[in-house]
């Protein structure tokens, strides 16, 4: 039997127990059965995948593989995932390169299965890396089977300080936000914006983005999410607008300002 997560309430306050309780939570969580034979399957098989098709026949590793960048819902899409892979990321018309959400492109690195790349298929630490985030991407889905704000709060824990702590611009690092779908619903939640907001031009979301931002935290770079507090500071605010977002929905904007405040 899996372990299932454990959330008394949504919220902040769910969130407080979530944060605090994480590491106990993920330990069981990976150390239930079927968890741990997956992983054990996938670090013992994995070595011997020599291309993608390789992978893409195999559904067992393919599960991890996927599950490591969040793309799990493309486990039956096995032709499309495959194309991911054979044509890797060096080439700029390659599959990956081509869409806007670009883990794909991070999947078809992690491999290295494309023209000119080194396979990593065979390189341990890596192998094992894939399988650890597997875990924790698992866990935030059990998450999010119960309260979809609270994966996406615990994936952007990870994934914000990863973008932060990456080269480039602050606007490459704005423009790989938002080919991350779940950092996007993430920071334009937090930020106040309409769901319409994703039809505007780009480099006019681009403005309105870190004007938004610059307005909550007093700046527009996001690397200043390397910071454990900036973090805390975005979750809470895109957790506190979702709760206040799903309040609306079932009761008045009288009762929902009481019950914020009595929280």
């Amino acid at each position: 039997m899996t372990f299932q997560p454990v959330l008394p309430s949504g919220g902040l306050v769910g969130w407080r127990f979530l944060q605090r309780t994480y590491d106990a939570q993920l330990e069981s969580f990976s150390a239930s059965a079927v968890n741990k034979r997956d992983s054990e399957y996938f670090l013992e098989n994995i070595k011997k995948v020599q291309t993608a098709e390789d992978l893409v026949s195999d559904r067992r590793l393919l599960q991890v593989a996927l599950g490591a960048f969040g793309l799990e819902g493309d486990l039956d899409n096995r032709f499309f995932i495959q194309k991911i892979l054979s044509d890797g990321t060096k080439a700029q018309d390659a599959l990956s390169n081509r869409l806007s959400d670009k883990r794909y492109r991070q999947f078809s690195d992690a491999f290295g299965f494309g023209p000119g790349e080194v396979r990593k298929t065979g390189l341990i630490t890596n192998m094992e890396e894939i399988a650890r985030d597997n875990m924790v991407s698992r866990f935030e889905v059990a998450v999010g089977e119960a309260d979809g704000t609270m994966r996406i709060s615990l994936y952007a824990q990870h994934a914000l300080s990863d973008l932060a702590a990456k080269g480039g611009s602050k606007d490459t690092k704005w423009f790989d936000l938002m080919s991350l779908p779940p950092l996007r619903r993430m920071m334009e939640t937090a930020l106040g914006l309409p769901t319409s907001f994703g039809q505007l031009n780009i480099d006019r979301q681009l403005e309105v983005f870190k004007d938004r931002l610059s307005g909550l935290t007093g700046s527009d770079d996001l690397a200043q999410f390397k910071d454990k507090a900036a973090r805390e500071q975005l979750t809470d605010q895109f957790l506190a607008r979702s709760q206040i977002a799903q309040l609306e929905n079932v009761v008045s904007p009288a009762q929902t300002a009481l019950i914020l405040l009595s929280g």
